[in-house]
């Protein structure tokens, strides 16, 4: 879908709301790059207002730093799970202790009923670097030039952000049931084109989203520039 990006926001809404009114307890895979950070503070809105409820809902982080302070857990906290009623007992992060399990954990709640996606500059998802392998599950992973640079608002300065990363692998992350993906500005429309019509192989992660049946991408349009 192209649209208006706030358009984009209401329909990628409605999608996790549709899924939930289904399947309250739903496994969710939590992307918190900007794009994804956007989705979920919209959907706290959505929860605050008793449009839908995560009480019973179980959450998985897709990505983490590599560090003394977990980066991603806090973004994910403070815009989301302390906004909205979900049960802290549901919400999962990788750490270092348990990258090794990570995906058995997964399986032990059911498996990704749906994971929220965004798109890195350089076509990775998650922490999937270009040239990571389809089979791919939870891993650490060295950030590459082009992604610390990405990521370096939010450690004040790419100097600062972690060389290596945790992310769930590209195995972990298409054996979703569902996948929804959303993107906006100009800057990922190479990465969106790679996407959607490059190589499904390990240069451009991102294309290996080509392979799932279910997949929804939302775009707006200067995102889908290229297209």
């Amino acid at each position: 879908m192209i649209a208006d990006f706030q358009e984009l926001l209401d329909k990628a809404a409605a999608q996790v709301k549709a899924l939930l009114e289904e399947k309250p307890g739903a496994v969710l895979a939590l992307s918190a790059g900007e794009d994804g950070i956007r989705l979920l503070e919209r959907l706290a809105k959505m929860q605050q207002a008793g449009e839908l409820s995560f009480a019973r809902t179980k959450f998985f982080a897709v990505t983490e730093f590599c560090g003394e302070e977990p980066c991603v857990k806090s973004r994910l906290t403070d815009c989301f799970f302390s906004r909205v009623d979900a049960e802290r007992e549901n919400c999962f992060f990788l750490s270092e202790k348990n990258l090794e399990i990570y995906d058995k954990m997964i399986v032990e709640k059911g498996g990704i009923d749906l994971a929220l996606l965004d798109i890195g500059l350089n076509a990775r998802i998650g922490f999937n670097e270009p040239a990571t392998p389809f089979d791919s599950l939870s891993h650490r992973q060295k950030l590459s030039d082009s992604s610390r640079r990405e990521l370096a608002p939010l450690y004040g300065g790419e100097e600062k952000v972690p060389e290596f990363g945790l992310t769930m692998g590209i195995k972990t992350l298409v054996s979703a049931r569902d996948i929804l993906l959303i993107s906006s500005g100009e800057s990922r429309a190479d990465a969106v084109f790679n996407m959607l019509y490059g190589r499904n192989d390990s240069f451009v992660p991102a294309a290996f989203l080509q392979i799932p049946l279910n997949v929804t991408v939302y775009l707006d349009g200067a995102s889908a520039k290229k297209l």
